[in-house]
């Protein structure tokens, strides 16, 4: 289970030092491999292999007309290992599709992580304050 939120940061070559917390996680489940694809939000997914696997498979099953969602889930994943210091490499193709150049934020989904430029989910987590709690949370109780 994924949780938590890591400010971090890519070095020059675009890699970028997966916190212990999660890195214990990744090597656990999936034996440090991971697939890293693109988000329609702005984000790039981060899966332990095991749990991409199950995604891949339910996006696969999509219906004829989300052939462009399996193309943009399935068409830009990029299989990786975690190298000897805890770190993953994000391709230029990646980190171009999600605005990333150094400044990132990670956070735990649960099954999975995301990966934010820092900029972008801060503007877009504020955004989402201001419109207001959705219908669906005014019944929860904190």
């Amino acid at each position: 289970m994924f949780q938590g939120a890591s400010a971090l940061n890519l070095d020059a070559k675009g890699r970028m030092s997966v916190p212990a917390k999660h890195r214990d996680a990744l090597l656990v489940q999936g034996e440090g491999r991971i697939t890293l694809t693109k988000h329609p939000d702005g984000c790039l997914l981060l899966f332990p292999r095991p749990e991409w696997e199950t995604f891949r498979s339910r996006v696969a099953q999509l219906p004829m007309d989300a052939h462009w969602w399996r193309r943009i889930f399935l068409g830009n994943a990029a299989e990786l290992d975690l190298d000897s210091a805890g770190r993953i490499l994000v391709s230029p193709e990646l980190r171009s599709a999600a605005g990333i150049e150094k400044e990132v934020m990670l956070l735990g989904m649960g099954s999975h992580l995301e990966l934010w430029d820092a900029a972008t989910y801060a503007a877009k987590e504020q955004a989402a304050i201001a419109q207001g709690m959705p219908e669906a949370l005014k019944q929860f109780n904190f």
